[in-house]
């Protein structure tokens, strides 16, 4: 592990980084698509989630390597973005968006909206977005969300979906795509209560009852799971799987589905100062909380701080509670042993991907050895 934070070290001294960046390892992304490859079932396609991998370069360069334009969608200025820059992109949106928020896309007009499909998830938001396309006078694309075993909203069962679609006819301007549906909760079932394994079983044969619903006409789109379960389906109703985080892979994504994946982000960031820290006050607290292993004998702080990531390098680097977290220059513990110096790069791997790739404006692309392109990512807002 020293031997290729120092390579990335090298990179960043070498292209001039003096301040925190997030960085991609190329190499091990284009590792991490090759696995996707080769695992995933011949009879699904992926749709890349734009919120986890926020940058359009990124998404261009793995949806060239898998060959999909297909795009899942949750914030209507990245939809908008996407579906400017790749002309044959079709986009489903991942979460139900207020009726007022798809109005003020539409009317705007900035992109081709006709690409994209809403989703749907009660009876009321049906009838919304029906008065929105009678209002508008235009064709609306729209999926049904369906609840498979997550409990996070959708319709419930078979028979709330069969409901809804007797009453779309009534809605003309409406087009029923397909459904949508989302497991994350499978990879986290206690092997006490049935597993992970079972719990994605009983999750599919759900989504199978909900399939069974729609007719032939309303099956374009068939979407089930997201990064930790996607490469676990096999021979499913579904046709097509949801992937995002599992390309660069946060910490969060480290499951039994994504085995062989790599870290492929990572937030880079100077090494300020070196101490042998103390707490403010009397000294002898200090060395009290030392005694008992409360407080390290040696420390750093950073330039920049307070993310959402776990430190991975200086190998023994770990926060501290009792000085707390810093936006500004955050204070991190260190072994006794350890070699860093002010001028050396930390490195911390995010938890997610999603806001985390966006928060320098641009994402260092490393590869080969050293850093070869800046790509910029999406703005936040």
């Amino acid at each position: 592990m020293n031997a290729y934070f120092a390579s990335l070290s090298d990179a960043l001294e070498q292209a001039g980084v003096i301040q925190p960046c997030l960085l991609l390892d190329r190499d091990r992304l284009d590792r991490n698509i090759a696995l996707v490859k080769d695992r995933l079932d011949p009879g699904l396609a992926v749709r890349l989630v734009d919120k986890s991998l926020a940058c359009l370069p990124l998404l261009s360069h793995i949806g060239k390597a898998l060959g999909t334009d297909r795009f899942m969608t949750f914030h209507p200025p990245i939809s908008g973005a996407v579906l400017k820059a790749f002309p044959d992109a079709d986009l489903l949106y991942g979460k139900p968006m207020p009726v007022h928020a798809a109005r003020a896309a539409l009317v705007k007009g900035d992109a081709d909206w006709s690409r994209v499909c809403w989703l749907i998830d009660t009876q009321e938001r049906l009838a919304e977005y029906g008065a929105l396309a009678d209002g508008l006078g235009a064709e609306l694309r729209i999926a049904f969300e369906i609840d498979v075993g997550l409990h996070r909203g959708g319709f419930a069962g078979p028979e709330a979906l069969s409901k809804a679609l007797s009453i779309l006819p009534a809605h003309k301007r409406l087009r029923c795509e397909g459904v949508m549906a989302y497991e994350a909760h499978a990879p986290h079932i206690p092997y006490l209560f049935g597993g992970a394994a079972k719990a994605l079983g009983q999750a599919s044969e759900k989504a199978a009852a909900f399939v069974a619903c729609l007719g032939a006409d309303q099956r374009g789109i068939l979407n089930i799971g997201g990064s930790k379960t996607a490469l676990l389906h096999h021979r499913s109703t579904a046709n097509e799987v949801s992937m995002g985080s599992a390309f660069v892979l946060p910490s969060d994504f480290d499951t039994p589905g994504l085995e062989g994946f790599q870290p492929a982000a990572f937030i880079a960031t100077p090494i300020l100062k070196v101490v042998e820290p103390e707490l403010p006050g009397a000294p002898a607290v200090t060395r009290l909380l030392r005694a008992l292993g409360r407080f390290p004998r040696k420390g750093c702080y950073l330039y920049g701080g307070k993310w959402m990531v776990e430190p991975v390098f200086p190998q023994g680097m770990k926060t501290n509670g009792l000085l707390g977290l810093s936006s500004n220059q955050q204070f991190m513990g260190l072994p006794a042993d350890a070699t860093a110096k002010p001028g050396d790069y930390a490195f911390l791997r995010p938890t997610q991907s999603e806001a985390v790739l966006q928060q320098f404006g641009s994402i260092a692309v490393f590869s080969g050895g050293r850093i070869v392109e800046r790509w910029p990512a999406l703005p936040m807002g």
